[in-house]
């Protein structure tokens, strides 16, 4: 009789439970060899569509594709052993409907094994995020500056700069929390923003570029690296 080997990693409700606690330690990584050298000193590892700028020489995340993020979630979850493996749904393969999302999501997480998807968006996307989360997916947001969107927010620009634009971003925040996602990215904000948008939500915040007073902060793991 085989004996399947046995791996506890970080869930999902781990680190949720991990609001207002130790700080969330947070990579990219695209492949087994990165993610192994990641995975002794991460609570969560992100498979990002930054691999089509980092990997493929691309000047956006846009043109990437769903099978070029799960053939890399693959070779990351072959090296990542007990940190929580997060993978982008890459743009245009969920945000026509919910029901487009949790195809993709469900091929995500079927194809590769991993424990969670990331999607960009506020209250536009908070009811696929529900969706999502209530059919088993766990979903990890991300706000602010959201690259997927660059050609419409004109580049990548820190975000939340006026009042108006502030409030809309908390707005979104407090949205996609309310939608059932068990963290967020809150990339490329003002500070004072993003220790309220911090203080104000019931999950952790991962800050790329938003504050010091986020839960958690995520690098590019080559931006890192120098």
């Amino acid at each position: 009789m085989s004996v399947q080997e046995q791996i506890k990693r970080f869930t999902a409700p781990d680190i949720r439970a991990r609001k207002g606690g130790e700080p969330i330690v947070m990579l990219t990584s695209y492949h087994a060899h990165t993610a192994r050298l990641a995975d002794k000193y991460c609570d969560i590892i992100l498979v990002g569509d930054s691999l089509g700028m980092v990997m493929h020489g691309l000047e956006t995340t846009v043109p990437v594709t769903l099978d070029m993020m799960i053939l890399q979630g693959k070779a990351v979850m072959r090296g990542a052993r007990t940190a929580l493996v997060v993978i982008d749904l890459p743009f245009g393969s969920y945000e026509a409907s919910p029901v487009e999302a949790f195809h993709s999501a469900a091929r995500i997480m079927k194809e590769t094994g991993c424990g969670a998807v990331k999607l960009e968006g506020g209250r536009r996307m908070a009811e696929t995020i529900r969706f999502l989360t209530e059919r088993g997916i766990p979903v990890m947001g991300h706000i602010g500056l959201t690259p997927q969107s660059v050609n419409t927010i004109g580049g990548f620009r820190v975000q939340g700069r006026s009042e108006e634009a502030a409030a809309i971003i908390l707005d979104d925040a407090l949205a996609v929390a309310e939608a059932g996602a068990f963290a967020m990215v809150v990339e490329a904000v003002v500070e004072p923003l993003g220790r309220e948008i911090t203080a104000k939500v019931p999950i952790p915040t991962i800050g790329i570029g938003a504050s010091a007073g986020c839960d958690g902060q995520i690098l590019v793991l080559e931006d890192m690296l120098g």
